[in-house]
């Protein structure tokens, strides 16, 4: 497992469904009960669904092949969501998600920002969710590309196959958040990404974003809610535009601790 920030670079995700008993699931089912009445008070939209965190990371990085080894496991959101706001009580299971970076023509990358019905509003993100059920295969193998092409699909109305595909995965190690970054070039100007994505949402009676802005320049990151794992990326990509390979960026975050 990486440092509590760090970013590193991979050439695929092996991905599984493990069976795993959960302690904080079960030791603590009362206070996420109650956490998630509360939420479900302020915001009613939430939903209850199954979703996959991860109890094993693993990167391997020894061999000519990069591999991020991760085995998740079923949970419910209402627990996911009280580890999260409780402060990440168990350091030992992972937020692990993939993300679709598109990139348009001129550099400027796609960020989303959250609706109101969701549990993070306001803040801005590559498109994403957390993977779920239908992102496990008869093999027991978790598609996390799948999953971001789906989320990219639902939120925006991109189709991955309009860009061009990077061949590897960008990880941002976040403390107990582990991003799963595939980019995206598109070959049209982001004004023409940005009306079409606009034209999306306005078409949806619940569109899961409340809008998209277009970002190229490293002092427009202070300016909107954007979590730390996502400055990360942003910052390291910044930097590999202008030169830099991305397996020798190393931009940390302080320790949490």
């Amino acid at each position: 497992m990486k440092s509590r920030s760090d970013i590193i670079q991979v050439d695929r995700l092996e991905c599984r469904i493990s069976n795993y008993d959960w302690a904080f699931e079960k030791d603590r089912a009362q206070d996420i009960l109650g956490h998630w009445r509360a939420s479900t008070q302020r915001n009613p939209s939430l939903y209850d669904g199954r979703i996959l965190l991860a109890q094993r990371i693993e990167a391997d990085l020894s061999d000519a092949e990069r591999v991020l080894r991760v085995d998740f496991f079923e949970t419910s959101f209402s627990a996911f969501m009280a580890w999260r706001d409780f402060g990440w009580p168990d350091k030992t299971i992972f937020n692990c998600f993939s993300q679709a970076a598109v990139c348009a023509r001129e550099g400027a990358f796609l960020l989303g920002e959250m609706g109101s019905d969701h549990s993070n509003a306001g803040a801005f993100y590559f498109p994403c969710g957390n993977p779920d059920l239908s992102d496990v295969r008869p093999s027991g193998a978790v598609d996390l590309r799948e999953s971001l092409i789906r989320e990219l699909r639902e939120e925006t109305g991109l189709e991955a196959r309009e860009g061009q595909e990077a061949r590897d995965w960008i990880i941002v190690f976040d403390g107990q958040r582990a991003a799963c970054i595939r980019r995206f070039d598109w070959p049209v100007a982001h004004t023409a990404l940005k009306k079409r994505v606009d034209a999306f949402l306005a078409a949806q009676s619940q569109p899961e974003l409340s809008g998209v802005v277009f970002l190229k320049d490293p002092a427009a990151l202070e300016q909107i809610s954007l979590p730390p794992f996502m400055k990360i990326y942003l910052h390291s990509a910044f930097r590999s535009a202008a030169g830099m390979n991305f397996r020798s960026v190393q931009y940390k975050l302080p320790s949490v601790t």
